[in-house]
């Protein structure tokens, strides 16, 4: 049965909640906070498939992004501006004023979500953006379902807007699949051929570069380190446009679980975590989270489209509705 609880209060007093769902294998809670993924159990398992905290000061504080719905532009925005429909739009600064990070303060990810119905297995959340807000045109009505059928959990995100406007969100989620932290010696499986070359900043720099003979080439599977001998932070190239939906990655821990990811979205923005420092926080792990906790696998168009014409362009217009369907298989 459902199961919608008090989770804690922000800064400014406003409470959060979290709501459980589940079926008789796999069992999720998600925070009306940011959307967030709060926490994924398989039931033949004990321990925690997800990065996580018990406190929202985790979540206001270094966990900002943890398992949050990242928007309305998730990713880094070159120049901290775009022209939309020929408008100048100007947005947050950040790194001395080069780029915006996931949209800023006012992204989704920093939102209270709103309860608009919910089941045993299901809880669908709103958020209404106001026109401006963080830069972006466009009064914007979004909506996201988590639902667990089996030992799948999957996400619906759907999205309208009065105005033109930017709408690339993503799920960032880490994942740690063994019981110790991190994603030492396990197996990444992404199919992708191609990669966009990032810059100093990490932004791409427009290149599309072949992912056979680089360090990116997960095609076949390849064992990660899981430190800082390897650094990934950049976007794996799926197909040229959003697809329906089909299985795209498969990440394997060394005690057997598996997580099989599919999508309609054409890129996959695979991060390490490697600047992760966490401390002083309750996890759901018992010990602080430090670089290279958990491994982020975020569907996306891919980044950089505001900049480079020839990249999926990520533009939503009122006569569209933006659809995005993602999913996370847990095996043994």
């Amino acid at each position: 049965m459902t199961q919608i609880t008090p989770f804690g209060y922000t800064k400014n007093g406003d409470m959060v909640e979290t709501i459980s769902i589940g079926s008789s294998a796999l069992s999720a809670k998600i925070l009306t906070l940011g959307g967030i993924i709060n926490d994924v159990r398989l039931d033949s398992v004990n321990w925690p498939l997800t990065l996580g905290s018990s406190e929202v000061a985790a979540y206001e504080g270094k966990l900002n992004s943890f398992g949050s719905l990242m928007g309305p532009v998730v990713n880094r925005i070159k120049g901290c501006s775009a022209k939309i429909d020929g408008v100048r739009c100007e947005f947050e600064k950040h790194h001395s004023g080069n780029l915006t990070q996931h949209s800023g303060n006012t992204g989704m990810q920093k939102q209270l979500w709103t309860i608009a119905d919910y089941g045993p297995e299901f809880v669908t959340l709103e958020l209404h953006l106001e026109d401006g807000l963080g830069g972006f045109p466009g009064n914007r009505n979004v909506k996201i379902q988590y639902r667990v059928s089996g030992s799948s959990l999957t996400m619906n995100i759907q999205a309208r807007t009065d105005s033109p406007t930017l709408f690339n969100p993503a799920n960032h989620s880490y994942w740690s699949l063994d019981p110790d932290l991190g994603f030492k010696s396990q197996v990444l499986q992404v199919y992708a051929d191609r990669y966009t070359e990032p810059d100093e900043k990490l932004m791409p720099t427009g290149m599309l570069l072949p992912t056979k003979g680089s360090p990116y080439d997960f095609q076949s599977g390849k064992l990660i380190a899981g430190d800082a001998s390897q650094f990934f932070d950049l976007n794996l190239c799926l197909s040229d446009r959003r697809e329906p939906m089909r299985k795209v990655a498969i990440l394997t821990g060394t005690k057997g679980i598996r997580m099989e990811m599919a999508t309609t979205e054409c890129g996959l923005q695979v991060y390490d975590c490697g600047t992760i420092n966490a401390p002083g926080f309750t996890t759901h792990h018992g010990v602080p989270y430090a670089p290279y906790s958990g491994l982020a696998l975020e569907a996306l168009s891919w980044p950089g489209a505001t900049i480079h014409a020839h990249f999926p362009d990520i533009t939503l217009r009122p006569e569209d509705t933006y659809n995005q369907r993602t999913s996370w298989t847990f095996t043994v």
